[in-house]
């Protein structure tokens, strides 16, 4: 249940209300191979999202929120591929909304998003796990990919939970 919670609050704001509050979803009519490559990574990023936060519950057993975070390091499904799915699918709902739209201020946006996600990561949530899963962390920052997916999943990030 808090898992559904925060993935209405937060993804929702973040991928949803704000780009809406910032061009009331009014379209500049971009052509129409970029409103159909908008559109798949949109898609893509939303249908990301509750296989994800999913797997926090039931895997990990907890939320994606740091005030419920989970009892297990979560190392399966996507997070055999890169460490931060959830981050890198709301950045593809914002983007792909950029050019569904063609409206640059969400190109902006998601701009100003990556660079909070990647400190918060980098200052906080490393950090985090690290102090509370030790080598079983480390192991999967050295095996996995924080930012760009592989393709192929690695055996020791996916004998993990």
């Amino acid at each position: 249940m808090g898992s559904a919670l925060f993935l209405v609050l937060a993804p929702g704001v973040v991928g949803g209300l704000v780009p809406w509050l910032l061009t009331g979803w009014r379209s500049t009519a971009p052509p129409i191979w970029l409103r159909c490559f908008g559109a798949v990574l949109a898609a893509c990023g939303a249908a990301v999202l509750p296989e994800a936060f999913g797997r926090f519950a039931l895997a990990g057993i907890g939320t994606p929120a740091p005030v419920a975070p989970t009892e297990n390091l979560v190392v399966s499904g996507l997070y055999r591929l890169v460490r931060n799915p959830m981050y890198l699918a709301v950045t593809a709902v914002i983007l792909g909304q950029a050019a569904l739209l063609g409206r640059w201020v969400l190109a902006g946006y998601a701009a100003l998003f990556v660079a909070a996600v990647w400190s918060f990561v980098h200052w906080y949530e490393e950090p985090t796990l690290r102090r509370k899963f030790g080598l079983a962390y480390e192991t999967y920052q050295r095996t996995v990919p924080g930012w760009f997916p592989r393709f192929r999943a690695h055996e020791a990030a996916s004998s993990g939970d």
